[in-house]
């Protein structure tokens, strides 16, 4: 079958294999698409029962940045099933309900620390930015 115009712009090559923290699903940056404009990681992060440190350092990009933390309880989507700590700038704020994050550029941001994970939760960051950078 020849090659639709379209069908680069659809990834289904995702990463299955788990790592310590979770699974790293996907990357798209502008390897992905040549030119695109932002960047996602996307991630699943599994029970533990120790801490997952997932950025133990704070930084800064000089790009926008959407945080993003959903639980999975499908009778409650509010429920994050864990209890996040996540800094903005010299804030610690304690996250247990799903949220988004708005990071602007140049704002300090992170640790990043996962306390406690009842049932998964899907993570993801989006920057615009086509390549992460710090």
């Amino acid at each position: 079958m020849a090659e639709r115009k379209y069908e680069k712009l659809i990834t289904t090559n995702l990463n299955r294999g788990k790592d310590d923290i979770g699974t790293l699903l996907y990357q798209f940056n502008s390897d992905t698409v040549k030119n695109t404009p932002f960047f996602t990681d996307v991630a699943w992060i599994w029970p533990k029962p120790e801490k997952i440190v997932m950025e133990g350092t704070s930084h800064s990009h000089e790009f926008d940045e959407l945080v993003t933390l959903f639980g999975t309880n499908p009778d409650d989507t509010r429920d994050l099933c864990g209890e996040v700590e996540f800094w903005i700038e010299d804030e610690k704020y304690e996250i247990t309900n799903s949220c988004l994050i708005f990071i602007p550029k140049g704002t300090k941001h992170c640790p990043i620390i996962f306390h406690k994970v009842e049932r998964p939760i899907f993570h993801f960051i989006i920057g615009q930015a086509g390549k992460y950078k710090r």
